[in-house]
């Protein structure tokens, strides 16, 4: 039993931001009843790199573990009365459409805490509830180029890189996991429900709070290196080098240790708190000279000998190997009933007396959506009237 078993979670969201932070609640033993259109969320029909499954593809099956799925015409009165009555006996409500489209189909926070006073309600969107930004898309790649960040490393002129991530839906998942989270608690405490909003443009903003400060309060400029600097408010060298078989990272040192090592004399007398910003070109560009005479390996048990921080630069297939990550159990494995074996991430918080597990693999489309019915006191021959009207959908796996 997760440690929120017993709540229930209306699961109305799409893509990837809205259905991971839904299926963090399912982590931690939320029931998670997604709610998705009879042809199945739009995520079903967008495989991600290209990897379609059987029934399910990755980009789904990723997103949606420890979910049942409801398949329900929202459309249909009949269909939206099915969610209405479901919000009854709900704990939360997540969506994420684009703002007004809850509203058009009668499930916005008005209607539905009018209906269940302890709701809470949990409304993700792209740049707010309203403002000048109001009918722009929240698209991940969209937003990290809004959010300032695509400027603070790489070489001055350049292009901008995006991250190696969809960073902006993962921040924004956890943001509102946390909001779902916090409102349950004051719920506890007073019985009150409320409205939760977040936005991805907040989300990734507010993440770079050491960074905007520094900007805002300190008045840095976000300057760009002509070398590849990793972040433009952090001293050289501080970024990935190449080695003669590979690439290492190694992350703002002591230079006179960092000389010493790797046999650089300018850096013996050079200062860290003023040379390292003032000559970040110069100590970039030697220290890559440098390592590039040795092996990955060779440099990573050297620096690691002189206490200088430093890593590998690892591809996926590195990292499901790594000796931690395996001793850390970060990827979790079980059998899917349409997709076989299945190994992915697993659960980054660990709980001594409420673990969590997967339950239940990422549904077909429609899967439950019988027993949510029942549990709801839906009487059998209404449940075969929605399922013959098309109002509901079921599939079996």
């Amino acid at each position: 039993m997760g440690i929120l078993s017993g709540y229930r979670v209306l699961d109305c969201s799409i893509a990837m931001a809205g259905p991971f932070a839904a299926q963090r609640l399912g982590d931690l033993g939320a029931d998670v009843v997604k709610v998705e259109p009879v042809t199945g969320e739009w995520q079903r029909h967008t495989a991600a790199g290209g990897a379609r499954g059987n029934k399910v593809n990755v980009s789904f099956l990723s997103l949606n573990r420890n979910k049942r799925s409801l398949a329900v015409d929202l459309k249909d009165p009949d269909g939206k009365a099915v969610l209405l009555e479901l919000v009854k006996t709900a704990d939360v409500f997540l969506q994420n459409y684009r703002p007004g489209v809850a509203k058009r189909l009668g499930v916005d926070y008005e209607t539905l805490s009018a209906i269940n006073p302890r709701l809470i309600y949990v409304s993700i969107s792209g740049y707010g509830e309203d403002g000048p930004y109001l009918n722009r898309p929240g698209q991940d790649l969209v937003l990290q180029g809004m959010s300032g960040a695509m400027l603070s490393a790489g070489r001055e002129g350049e292009p901008p890189n995006a991250a190696g991530q969809y960073l902006v839906d993962g921040i924004t998942a956890y943001t509102a996991f946390e909001g779902a989270l916090a409102a349950l608690l004051h719920r506890e405490r007073t019985g009150e429900g409320q409205l939760v909003q977040v936005n991805m443009l907040d989300a990734i903003t507010t993440i770079q709070m050491q960074e905007l400060s520094v900007f805002t309060v300190g008045h840095k400029p976000q300057m760009r290196s002509a070398e590849p600097h990793a972040h433009v408010y952090i001293r050289a060298p501080y970024g990935a080098f190449a080695t003669s078989d590979g690439f290492i990272i190694v992350a703002f040192p002591k230079l006179a240790n960092l000389g010493a090592t790797i046999g650089e004399p300018s850096f013996l007398t050079m200062d860290d708190e003023v040379d390292t910003w003032a000559k970040r070109d110069e100590i970039f560009a030697k220290t890559r000279d440098r390592l590039k005479t040795k092996t990955t390996a060779e440099w990573l048990e050297l620096l690691r000998a002189a206490d200088i921080w430093c890593g590998p630069v690892y591809g996926y297939a590195d990292l499901v190997e790594d000796e931690q990550i395996r001793h850390n159990g970060t990827f979790v494995e079980y059998e899917h009933p349409t997709e076989g074996h299945v190994k992915t991430p697993g659960f980054p918080i660990r709980f001594s007396k409420t673990p969590s597990t997967v339950d239940r693999g990422a549904p077909v489309v429609g899967q439950h959506s019988r027993d949510v019915l029942i549990e709801a006191g839906f009487e059998d021959a209404e449940i075969e009237r929605l399922l013959a009207k098309g109002a509901v959908a079921e599939n079996g796996v």
